[in-house]
């Protein structure tokens, strides 16, 4: 169910920011999937990338005015956010369709560097929305904002975790 809800000046720059950084992380995303050299890595990109346009169609029906329930739709808490994405990534991986040696524009970044500007990415937004969760008056927009929070941090975790298993990350 939609409710309807009438933002502030400052709610909807607050969206108009977040909406940005959603443009951003989807751009980010596709572009490294398409650079990876790792499968695996393609596929966190993959599955990140596509909750992220979840959560810029979410961002865009809140900037008009409508609340979506998240009790569908996107994936329920962290916990079983976490036990869903699992099996996207995997699915997403086995339908993998090219290996992309070098980017069409030539730059020949890490499959490190990647996560390390990635997981940055995600630290950052899911800041942005930790400032936006306080600013907003609505009890609903804060939760759908929350249950964004918490995807983004699932996002983070996913590339820490692939890092950490691949030896490019220590937590000492």
């Amino acid at each position: 169910m939609i409710s309807n809800v009438t933002l502030t000046t400052k709610e909807k720059f607050l969206l108009e920011d977040m909406k940005s950084n959603e443009e951003q992380c989807i751009l980010k995303y596709d572009n490294y999937q398409n650079q990876a050299s790792d499968p695996q890595l393609k596929s966190i990109f993959r599955s990140n990338g596509q909750m992220e346009q979840e959560h810029l169609q979410t961002i865009n029906q809140l900037m008009n005015g409508k609340v979506p329930s998240m009790s569908g739709g996107q994936s329920g808490g962290q916990q079983s956010g976490g036990q869903q994405q699992q099996p996207m990534q995997q699915k997403a991986g086995q339908s993998g369709t090219s290996q992309a040696g070098t980017s069409s524009s030539g730059s020949n970044i890490s499959d490190k560097d990647m996560c390390m500007d990635m997981l940055s990415t995600e630290k950052y937004v899911s800041g942005t929305y930790n400032t936006a969760i306080f600013e907003f008056k609505d009890t609903q927009v804060r939760d759908v904002l929350n249950h964004i929070q918490k995807e983004e941090q699932q996002h983070g975790e996913a590339i820490s975790s692939y890092m950490i298993s691949k030896g490019m990350y220590t937590l000492k």
